[in-house]
């Protein structure tokens, strides 16, 4: 199935069920991007929500993409905030968003899904200001290459996987930098739950956009 028609299924129950990569992105991106005041954010694929809120008391702006409508109707459901919007759209397409108009773009485990970065990247360096933060959050390639894999029960108890692509930690650098961003900060993280001596759940990269 496609990743639309996946995402349109995992929706009624991807904010309950057992997810410990969902939940360390969420831990991971209020520990890197607590206390920033921006003006314009977009959060790219904002699926159900899960991070609108802490995205949204950060900006004065906040525009929520995801191209799967069960995800937005989710979202929309569960924040009413006015200067929250949220908007049907493919990110693989150029973005409803002004040039140079933007202080973050986050991604938050989405990328995978992409099979190549320099489209979507570009796109969201178009969005950017000088000096703006890139934000991308995905599930750590060690992990995907162990067979880690976005996943959900279907409601007859099938396990279906969502198709993703393995971009290593210089595949998003070499992107992101060849669209004019530089690197700040790299980081892995584990579930609260997890030993450091297993292989990281998540990789987060942080950049600036170049003016």
């Amino acid at each position: 199935m496609s990743v639309r028609h996946a995402y349109d299924r995992w929706a009624a129950s991807y904010d309950t069920n057992r997810n410990l990569t969902r939940d360390t992105d969420a831990a991971a991106v209020r520990r890197a991007l607590a206390g920033r005041r921006i003006a314009r954010a977009v959060e790219a694929g904002c699926g159900t929500g899960k991070n609108t809120p802490f995205y949204a008391s950060l900006a004065e702006h906040l525009l929520s993409l995801d191209f799967s409508e069960a995800m937005l109707a989710r979202a929309r459901a569960s924040v009413r905030d006015a200067h929250v919007e949220f908007r049907q759209h493919d990110l693989a397409e150029p973005w409803p968003v002004a040039p140079g108009s933007v202080d973050l773009v986050a991604f938050d485990l989405v990328l995978e899904h992409f099979d190549g970065l320099d489209g979507v990247l570009g796109e969201a360096a178009r969005a950017c200001r000088p000096g703006a933060t890139l934000w991308i959050s995905e599930l750590h390639p060690m992990k995907q290459m162990q067979g880690s894999q976005a996943r959900f029960a279907t409601p007859d108890g099938r396990e279906e996987l969502v198709a993703a692509y393995v971009h290593h930690a210089s595949d998003f650098v070499r992107a992101a930098t060849a669209a004019g961003f530089a690197l700040r900060t790299l980081d892995e993280w584990w579930h609260e739950s997890e030993a450091r001596d297993v292989v990281p759940r998540l990789l987060t990269l942080e950049f600036l956009r170049g003016g």
